[in-house]
């Protein structure tokens, strides 16, 4: 792979370094990473068309195999759609405390090996790879790392480096099932060129309608349209999609860390035993930071539960569960946690709530089974929530008497 560097005449300073011309960014997704653990679970299943998901004609499929993938499956169709196009293909239901252990596995590997990373989900994360060819070479680190994922976990992975997160993750896509790709630094409009308008991130099923409308199949036609136009059609969206129909991607790569968390508590004006009032506001107080945490698109890893009595003593208690962002599951954990920690002689004085280890995700890759009325029930909360101002619709069980 060439790399082209910009090398600054030592002759004011030969202390000066070599500074690369650009940045070096790696993208790696593992392979339909629900349906891999699967496979790590029961090795029969593999070569074999595989579906994740509930097995009513209401359920989604959260994964397919690439076996069914042959027959037209993608990820998010309808089940019952699913199972018309490929009808010898199994249903599998979700494990997503298999799938966030695995994750954790797989980040952990990454973390011991990386200057820099971000987990962009629970199954992909890019590499800051910048200055790192002057002392390792970034192809071969790259390699490395994806091999070694393999053997300590079983999981197949495909990677791509570019010179930005965009075309990267683009270049990922192309390189899978079990892949690699480079695309060297100046190669990046013309590797995007030739590729169908919805492979860019940002393209979906609308907006993709409408550029078929205008005759735009492929990233080289959207690049070429003026953004000025772009920008009276599709206003800021229209400028961002032409960036990046261009090859243009300033993101940075967030570095990722298991200390993120949101959390609130609550001091009580008078001191409780009142067990009813304590779980009415544990309701209230999961409901709101669960909101938050859908709002950011993100979901927790671990939930902790502290309680201060009246003495001023002070507990906590933590767990580790199954990612995700949903309301149901949050809070009968966060009861959990209370029935293993109150101690009934005492008066309690505050109560708080903390969801740690967030990762970007959306809430919905944890409902496997025949819940999508559970999908739209949380989806008009949350817009009902956005519309009229937050924490207007709550559970009953979270109202005081």
């Amino acid at each position: 792979m060439l790399k082209i560097l910009v090398i600054w005449p030592q002759v004011c300073n030969p202390g000066i370094m070599f500074i690369s011309a650009h940045r070096t960014i790696a993208h790696l997704d593992l392979d339909a990473f629900f349906v891999s653990v699967e496979c790590l679970k029961n090795p029969a299943l593999r070569g074999k068309p595989l579906l994740v998901g509930g097995r009513s004609d209401r359920a989604v499929v959260a994964a397919c195999s690439y076996e069914a993938r042959r027959f037209g499956v993608h990820s998010a169709m309808p089940m019952k759609l699913a199972r018309r196009l490929c009808p010898e293909a199994m249903i599998i239901s979700g494990d997503m405390e298999s799938y966030s252990k695995y994750s954790r596995v797989v980040t952990d590997i990454i973390a011991d090996r990386v200057p820099q990373f971000e987990k962009a989900s629970v199954d992909e994360f890019y590499i800051d790879m910048t200055g790192m060819d002057k002392f390792f070479g970034c192809s071969l680190y790259t390699r490395e790392l994806k091999k070694a994922i393999t053997s300590e976990t079983g999981l197949p992975i495909s990677y791509a480096i570019a010179t930005n997160k965009l075309v990267s993750k683009v270049a990922t896509g192309e390189a899978k099932p079990n892949g690699q790709l480079e695309i060297p630094f100046g190669n990046e409009k013309k590797f995007l060129a030739p590729l169908a308008v919805d492979k860019l991130p940002m393209v979906g099923s609308k907006t993709s309608a409408l550029f078929r409308q205008m005759g735009v199949r492929t990233i080289k036609t959207l690049s070429e349209i003026p953004v000025e136009m772009m920008e009276n059609l599709m206003g800021k969206n229209g400028i961002e999609l032409w960036r990046r129909a261009n090859g243009i991607d300033d993101t940075p790569v967030v570095p990722y860390s298991e200390q993120k968390s949101i959390s609130t508590e609550t001091t009580f004006e008078t001191d409780t035993i009142d067990i009813s009032f304590m779980q009415a506001k544990m309701v209230q107080m999961t409901e709101k930071i669960a909101y938050e945490l859908r709002q950011q698109n993100k979901l927790t890893g671990c939930v902790s539960l502290k309680i201060r009595y009246s003495n001023f003593d002070t507990i906590t208690k933590q767990v580790r569960i199954s990612y995700t962002a949903l309301d149901d599951v949050l809070i009968e954990t966060v009861k959990t946690l209370f029935t293993k920690l109150y101690d009934r002689r005492l008066l309690v004085r505050l109560l708080g709530v903390r969801f740690m280890h967030l990762v970007p995700g959306n809430y919905q890759i944890c409902l496997f089974d025949d819940r999508d009325d559970m999908i739209r029930l949380y989806q008009e909360m949350d817009k009902l929530n956005g519309r009229f101002g937050k924490y207007m619709v709550m559970r009953a069980s979270g109202f005081l008497k």
